[in-house]
């Protein structure tokens, strides 16, 4: 036997060896191993860590505010039991809001989230139909779908006077967090409304969901017909329990509560339903009750915003979202000087309409006290309003704004950031003589709520 056929056989007895360690190693999806009946602690530390559902990185501490305690009830905590839980803007990238992230409104307290089984739960139509219908959620996953990028906001995010509270707070995501954008995966609202034949005179849709409180609302048959969606999806997998699985509506452009979560019940009928949730109709010249509309534009820088620190003068990149109920953000302006000159922002694609819209600026700081405020314009030509003139029409107490929606609910005013000589970024909307009362339950003065936690307006 020559060297040469030695080397060779050697080569292939050790690489047999080598194949069978290998094989040794794979684990099978049952989490057994194949090929040997012990693990080495290495596999076993890999074992353990591996997850089923993937999880963040523990260096990723991102949350929602506020947390609540798990023992909340009315009678402990009077004032956060209603409070949305909110998105944290100035720490996220890109438009996409991470389902744990999204904001939402516990609606449903003090009772627990609702546990609905997906095979149990049905959706009905009816009402002025041909033909009511019931589906159970297979039949409607069955029928053609869209997937649409859009934002949910809460009827008072960023208001200096909230429906139920009034805030002041000090970062982006206290004062602004109740808005998160989403791809939603679901049915158009208008296939299942032209299945069940909407009958002649029918104007207005009353929707309900599922949850003990049994939250209601009623928007206009025009809008149910135009991008409603009966959503079963949230970013690529199904929506989650406080975002209202397994089905809620989603009602782009408008006010979350009109989004009813948990959807049970779709009724076509001919006038507003005043339903409980029918939160700012009123009636028209014509007797006739209106209801909902769009919103205004607004935008908000997230970086830099109140709460974070540049850490000297230097090169920065001013970045931020806009959004609007008008269609798409076609502009966005900022300034670095309060507002004395404003400069345009650049648009990062995808510009989606009615979704959320991130611009971005390069800026230079030369280490000097500033401040810095975002305005946008949709496609409709509407500016968002700066909150000077709210200031210069309504004052600075916000008692006195009560009469007004750009400085109430619907809030779409600008929002100001003051940056200090030493980096620092504060919320410049206010005065210190506008800080409030401190909160029970609460480590700062963070939100006030109606004691008997009615008039809840807002779905995330």
């Amino acid at each position: 036997m020559n060297s040469k056929e030695s080397s060779r056989r050697r080569f292939l007895r050790e690489g047999a060896a080598l194949a069978g360690l290998a094989v040794g190693a794979i684990t099978s999806v049952s989490g057994q191993t194949v090929g040997s009946e012990k693990s080495s602690p290495a596999q076993k530390a890999l074992s353990k860590d591996s997850r089923a559902y993937g999880e963040r990185s523990p260096f990723e501490t991102l949350s929602r505010w506020p947390i609540q305690p798990k023992d909340t009830t009315p009678e402990t905590t009077p004032y956060l039991i209603f409070a949305p839980s909110r998105t944290p803007l100035q720490d996220l990238k890109g438009i996409i809001t991470p389902n744990p992230l999204h904001y939402f409104v516990d609606a449903s307290a003090p009772y627990p989230l609702p546990e609905i089984d997906p095979r149990q739960h049905r959706l009905v139509i009816h009402g002025m139909v041909d033909r009511p219908m019931i589906f159970t959620l297979e039949e409607l996953q069955r029928l053609p779908s869209v997937s649409r990028i859009h934002w949910l906001e809460c009827t008072g995010n960023g208001g200096l006077l909230e429906r139920n509270f009034i805030q002041f707070h000090e970062t982006a995501q206290m004062m602004h967090g109740a808005t998160s954008c989403a791809e939603w995966t679901g049915v158009l609202l208008s296939l299942l409304l032209k299945e069940a034949g909407v009958q002649k005179g029918a104007s207005w849709i009353y929707a309900e969901g599922g949850e003990h409180a049994r939250r209601a609302k009623s928007f206009q048959l025009e809008k149910a017909m135009e991008d409603v969606i009966v959503a079963y999806a949230q970013n690529g997998e199904a929506v989650r329990p406080e975002n209202g699985y397994p089905l809620r509506l989603i009602v782009p452009g408008w006010a979350g509560h009109n989004s009813v979560k948990w959807l049970r019940r779709i009724k076509v009928v001919d006038r507003a339903y005043m339903a409980k949730d029918d939160l700012g109709f009123r009636e028209g010249p014509d007797g006739k009750m209106i209801g909902e509309r769009a919103f205004e534009p607004k935008s908000l820088i997230t970086f830099p915003s109140g709460g974070q620190r540049l850490p000297g003068p230097g090169l920065y990149e001013i970045s931020g979202l806009a959004w609007t109920g008008g269609g798409a953000i076609r502009r966005v302006e900022v300034t670095t000087d309060g507002g004395r000159t404003w400069k345009d922002a650049q648009l990062q694609e995808p510009v989606l309409r009615l979704a959320h819209t991130r611009f971005r600026l390069p800026w230079n700081w030369n280490g000097e006290e500033c401040v810095i405020e975002s305005r946008c314009t949709d496609e409709r030509g509407r500016t968002q309003v700066l909150l000077s003139e709210i200031r210069k029409k309504f004052g600075d107490n916000p008692e006195a704004w009560k009469s007004s929606e750009s400085a109430g609910e619907r809030f779409s005013g600008t929002q100001p950031w003051k940056i200090t000589r030493d980096g620092s970024v504060y919320q410049a909307a206010f005065g210190p003589h506008m800080t409030p009362p401190a909160v029970p339950g609460t480590s700062a003065a963070a939100v006030r709520l109606n004691p008997d936690g009615k008039d809840r307006s807002c779905n995330g």
